[in-house]
């Protein structure tokens, strides 16, 4: 009797995947780059062109109209395949980098960082969907660590030679080298393009959707002079998201409101590390930007792990475990700052946040891609990017408003955002727990 021959394990790196696996780590390490390097410019530059009013908003303005991308890419790939999206998405963002490499003036700046946030949403949506197509199950926990991976190595150069191209060359050819990267990634993803079959089409997207995005947009990015714009985002993440989103819904609703709340939480604090460090420490922009560094290692790192620990540990477990790192972090940053301990301390609680971010954040989109079909899996990746960054714009934004308050009665405007990060945690240390 002849035993039949083990079924070998799909790798990433399998003939079957590798090209599709490279092709797409290399357009993370781009958004990476780019992420990791704005963020340690951006105090620079908004002290050169006046305007420091507008800081939060050049981070809140890429997540705010990368919903609009995300929203668009979403129904076109759900009828015509994730391809054509990804070119499109490509292009955006680098015109958008070009805009604000030559931009005279923060508010031009601004309106670039709009343009790559439509590629950017665009692109981020594509490549979830190119993933449901293309990997199976198993490997999709080690494809989005691979995801976390990509933000490793640029994080460990990409903040020094940020600093060393705004000291020698100017804060504009950290826009306008991205370019470059753009293109050299777009040469490496063409060959797992053209592996994607096209589905068959399917009905046009409600127009509701795409009208309720750019409404979601806008709204936030006018919250820093009209508050009751809040209202109106609320509106429209009911309409992007599903129904029970914003109630914290069990299941697939929470994976979604989780995801939305810690990136919220995250990133409304990042934004400010490199600027806080800076101003309570004089840190310069180089030694600041090893913060980022720390994080980028340590996301990543925590990634590779829930990836190892696979089926042995639930995405239900993994996303509680990943919001309760964040409020650790997050609570330990906020006090740091209003203790003014040593600067170590602050990057040191900063880094803690990001290895919650690395557990829990990949298993949102595994438990997202479980709970979907085919007939709506780029509605739901949509959803999910959506929460992730209209989430994340609406933060910065508020954390835009509360800095100039506290500016206006003389309390510390740092601490006053890292407090608004925390009580965000709290609530996606609560919404993760009814994501069975």
């Amino acid at each position: 009797m002849t035993l039949p021959a083990a079924v070998a394990r799909p790798r990433l790196l399998s003939p079957t995947y590798a090209v599709t696996t490279i092709g797409t780590f290399a357009l993370c390490a781009l958004v990476a780059f780019e992420a990791t390097a704005v963020t340690t410019v951006m105090p620079t530059v908004a002290d050169d062109l006046d305007g420091v009013a507008l800081y939060a908003l050049s981070f809140a303005a890429p997540l705010a109209s990368g919903v609009v991308g995300m929203v668009a890419a979403g129904a076109w790939s759900d009828r015509r395949g994730p391809v054509v999206p990804l070119v499109a998405a490509l292009a955006l963002f680098a015109v958008g980098l070009v805009v604000c490499g030559l931009a005279p003036s923060m508010e031009v700046l601004v309106a670039g960082r709009v343009l790559q946030g439509l590629g950017g949403g665009a692109l981020t949506v594509g490549l979830y969907v190119l993933v449901g197509l293309v990997f199976p199950p198993v490997l999709q926990p080690a494809i989005f660590a691979s995801f976390a991976a990509a933000w490793v190595l640029p994080t460990l150069f990409g903040p020094a030679l940020a600093a060393f191209v705004a000291h020698t060359l100017g804060w504009r050819w950290v826009f306008l080298g991205a370019v470059a990267l753009a293109v050299g990634a777009a040469a490496l993803v063409a060959p797992a393009l053209r592996t994607v079959d096209a589905p068959a089409p399917g009905g046009p997207a409600p127009r509701s959707r795409l009208m309720w995005a750019v409404a979601g947009a806008a709204a936030v990015l006018a919250l820093g002079v009209f508050p009751p714009a809040a209202v109106i985002v609320l509106l429209a993440l009911r309409r992007l998201l599903p129904a029970g989103s914003l109630r914290a819904g069990r299941g697939l609703p929470s994976v979604i409101g989780a995801r939305g709340l810690m990136s919220a939480s995250f990133f409304a604090a990042e934004a400010y590390v490199v600027f806080v460090l800076q101003d309570h420490w004089g840190l310069s922009p180089g030694v600041a930007g090893l913060a980022l560094t720390g994080v980028g290692i340590t996301w990543a790192a925590a990634s590779q792990v829930q990836s190892r620990l696979g089926e042995r540990v639930s995405d239900h477990t993994a996303m509680r475990w990943g919001c309760w790192l964040l409020l650790a972090g997050t609570v330990a940053l906020a006090l740091a700052v209003r203790l003014h301990v040593h600067p170590a301390l602050a990057m040191t609680a900063y880094v803690v946040a990001g290895a919650g971010m690395g557990l829990g954040y990949p298993r949102t989109s595994v438990a997202m891609l479980a709970a979907s079909t085919d007939a709506d899996r780029g509605f739901n990746s949509s959803a999910l990017s959506v929460a992730d960054s209209l989430g994340g714009a609406l933060a910065l934004s508020a954390s835009g408003v509360v800095f100039a308050a506290a500016e206006r009665v003389e309390v510390d405007p740092f601490v006053s955002v890292y407090v608004l990060a925390v009580v965000v945690a709290a609530l996606a240390v609560v919404t993760a727990s009814r994501t069975t």
